[in-house]
């Protein structure tokens, strides 16, 4: 697959900057396109081209357009769902009028694979364990419902200008680059991992644990976490599917296995050397006893397997970066 072009926009950010990684080291040609409002330069390989701009920015798309692609990998998003159910407006511009005019200028250029950062927030609320591609699509939050409408799209593109996509749909990311070549952190993370890591580095001094009465093995909610490198790992492998096979993907990356959030409070602890202060609070609305799903379509079609997703090395690579909070 060597000088094969690739487009990715957020490419900057927590996942896009992993997903350049992956891309460089499997000998893709890389342009990271990236407006920098969650990203850093400096989160972007050395061997990959930055082009500053925004999806929303229909010259600046022209313009990366002008040179010439063999695929999109489409990460420019927003993606805290308490947010967008305050904020639907700014997830509507920037989720769904952003990938609008991603599209047009793909259709424009005649780019014909794109891989899309979905979401597991697509199914709302499980029906049944483990969550499988065929779950009922029921966002319960209007980011979920941005990433579907997206999906939806995209399979009227593929069948109207002939567009093959793929369409990762992402449970809970977490963790950094084993190798450390991720030099910041995310910015503003919303999620449990990177929440204990902020309390056992001093960045706060306690965190809220939302409900204790769950129907689990500790009472409090289990989820399925999965590494930001196999995330990686699954671009590279759908982008080879995608020009290979020219058929579509819809497929779940995650591992199966779920930690609840005191099995991750406990590992952090043993990991970090430091006491997690945590309060016990009463339960969210909306919020599931347990979250886990099955990859077995991307196991199948893609070969792929989680190779880093155990809870102890989520936890250990994130540690590397947020240690060194503790020592300003």
């Amino acid at each position: 697959m060597k000088n094969k072009q690739i487009l990715i926009t957020g490419g900057a950010g927590y996942i896009g900057s992993h997903v350049v990684l992956a891309l460089c080291d499997s000998g893709y040609d890389v342009t990271v396109f990236d407006d920098l409002s969650l990203g850093f330069r400096s989160n972007v390989d050395d061997r990959a081209n930055f082009v500053q701009g925004s999806t929303l920015d229909q010259v600046a798309l022209k313009h990366v357009f002008s040179q010439h692609f063999d695929a999109v990998i489409h990460l420019a998003a927003f993606k805290a769902a308490g947010e967008s159910m305050i904020h639907p407006q700014k997830y509507s511009t920037n989720n769904i009028n952003g990938t609008v005019n991603l599209l047009n200028a793909m259709v424009e250029a005649d780019v014909k694979h794109f891989i899309f950062s979905s979401t597991a927030a697509v199914y709302g609320f499980p029906k049944y364990l483990p969550v499988d591609e065929n779950h009922p699509l029921k966002p319960i939050n209007y980011y979920g419902y941005t990433k579907l409408f997206v999906e939806q799209l995209l399979d009227w593109h593929s069948n109207l200008k002939n567009i093959s996509f793929a369409a990762l749909r992402y449970f809970n990311a977490a963790g950094y680059d084993e190798k450390g070549r991720i030099p910041n952190k995310e910015k503003n993370p919303a999620n449990l991992l990177p929440i204990v890591m902020e309390v056992a580095s001093g960045m706060r001094d306690s965190m809220a644990v939302f409900g204790n009465d769950y129907s689990t093995h500790d009472g409090t909610g289990v989820r399925d976490y999965i590494h930001v490198t196999d995330l990686a790992t699954a671009h590279v492998k759908a982008l080879e599917y995608l020009m290979n096979s020219k058929k579509n993907l819809t497929v779940n990356l995650a591992t199966g296995v779920g930690y609840s959030v005191l099995d991750v409070i406990k590992m952090a602890e043993k990991i970090t050397g430091e006491s997690i202060q945590y309060t016990l609070v009463a339960r969210r609305p909306g919020d599931p006893d347990e979250l886990i799903a099955m990859s077995a379509i991307a196991e199948q079609k893609l070969q792929w397997t989680p190779e880093h997703s155990n809870l102890e090395t989520l936890l250990k690579t994130m540690w590397v970066l947020y240690s060194k909070e503790k020592l300003i």
